[in-house]
């Protein structure tokens, strides 16, 4: 049994996985706060992987890496056909999954907890950090595991711009496709049933985050309403006393 194509899906998955932390989040950060001209703009390309053919991405990755691009002219990286592209694809395919997710979060936090923590003499990066993370984890890991899923199944994408060489670029949604194509079933079914396991329980555990958000959110809204219904008894009490005097 050749074990490769599962390593090296690992391998790719994790090296995407780091991508979509740091810029996923951080363009998640960056729209949730920062308002300026073009922000419509910028919201729709970062969401176009999800409505454009794979292949289409995989054409303007090989514009931005390959001959003529900056980062091959300037820098002399050259990384078209490695394992390392594959993860590049992987990340930005389901980028607008983890950056959509976890800006919607992060605008869910109430801003009066935010304020009263600024009040207290904590910084922009305190706040964000101590306050507005942690009460907007839910959403924005729920967001995460959906694009490592996403990431974990890529192919069109990767096939444009890593290949699919046996033995160094072939992922296991390649190495599927190249064993249904040479009629081998048995094995393709083994790495269906793998990339099904792994990709049911990734969204189940995303879909155990979305509930326990969706029940949080309800018992503050019924909290408040509570709230709401006790003060409007106190001042109707307090109107009927003052009439009666």
């Amino acid at each position: 049994m050749d074990w490769f194509p599962y390593i090296l899906s690992l391998q790719v998955t994790a090296l995407a996985t780091v991508l979509l932390l740091v810029f996923g989040l951080g363009l998640a950060i960056f729209l949730a706060r920062v308002c300026f001209r073009g922000e419509l703009i910028i919201s729709t390309v970062l969401n176009l992987p999800l409505v454009l053919p794979p292949s289409v991405i995989g054409f303007y990755l090989l514009l931005a890496l390959g001959r003529g691009s900056p980062i091959l002219e300037w820098f002399g990286i050259d990384i078209l056909f490695t394992w390392q592209a594959a993860a590049i694809a992987s990340a930005v395919v389901a980028l607008p999954l983890i950056v959509e997710a976890a800006r919607a979060a992060i605008l869910d936090v109430n801003p009066e907890l935010e304020a009263a923590a600024r009040t207290l003499g904590d910084s922009e990066i305190k706040v964000l950090w101590r306050v507005t993370l942690p009460l907007a984890r839910s959403g924005i890991l729920a967001g995460f595991i959906l694009a490592v899923a996403r990431a974990l199944g890529e192919f069109g994408a990767t096939l444009m711009v890593a290949g699919n060489i046996p033995g160094r670029t072939q992922t296991l949604p390649l190495a599927i496709y190249d064993a249904v194509q040479n009629q081998e079933y048995g094995k393709a079914n083994l790495m269906v049933l793998v990339m099904t396991f792994w990709a049911f329980l990734l969204l189940l555990w995303a879909r155990r985050l979305e509930q326990r958000r969706q029940k949080r959110f309800t018992e503050k809204i019924i909290k408040t309403k509570d709230a709401a219904f006790s003060r409007h008894s106190q001042t109707t009490s307090q109107l009927s006393s003052r009439s009666e005097i």
